[in-house]
């Protein structure tokens, strides 16, 4: 077990798993259960390992969970991380099948991250606040964009969505308060 060991040792120390996806919602890049297998591969000849993902239903009342567990193995002994997450069954827009496969690699994301010791905590998909604070520079409205923003409040929409995407003089935002408020 101690060459085993200190082999994951070096594969966590060396490890570089890029972020290759795009959020473009919440503005951030995020890395996929792919990204981390495909940094993990030139590591497993050179190293005389392999690696397995396996996952188990673990649990259906009142929410279906699945059991990710990811393995590194010399073919003799083993060292396994697991990863536990819940199959969000009310997910809009989505067919069952769908939300089981986000649920599986979610969980297959995190259960290799917790392999391989892959810090997410700078990891905007870990501290994303999605839509709760800023997460990018604010931009000065334009005068078009003003005149959105005044019907937008007029029509019933919030000022707080307007003051969280652009930078308001505060005569603007007292402007848009007002009309809240009439």
């Amino acid at each position: 077990m101690k060459e085993l060991t200190k082999t994951l040792a070096v594969i966590q120390t060396d490890l570089k798993a890029k972020k290759s996806s795009y959020n473009s919602f919440g503005k951030y890049y995020f890395r996929k259960a792919e990204d981390i297998l495909e940094a993990v591969k030139p590591f497993l000849v050179q190293h005389g390992v392999y690696v397995t993902v396996n996952e188990n239903i673990i649990n259906v009342s009142p929410v279906p969970m699945l059991e990710s567990t990811a393995t590194i193995s010399d073919g003799e002994q083993s060292i396994t991380a697991t990863a536990i997450v819940g199959v969000d069954l009310n997910q809009k827009g989505m067919q069952t099948s769908q939300q089981f496969g986000a649920a599986s690699t979610y969980g297959k994301k995190y259960a290799l991250g917790n392999l391989f010791l892959i810090d997410d905590t700078e990891d905007a998909d870990a501290s994303n606040k999605h839509g709760k604070g800023a997460k990018i520079a604010k931009k000065a409205i334009t005068k078009d964009q003003m005149a959105k923003a005044v019907k937008y409040v007029e029509d019933g929409g919030k000022v707080g969505a307007i003051t969280e995407k652009y930078d308001l003089t505060p005569d603007q935002k007292a402007g848009l308060t007002r009309i809240k408020l009439s």
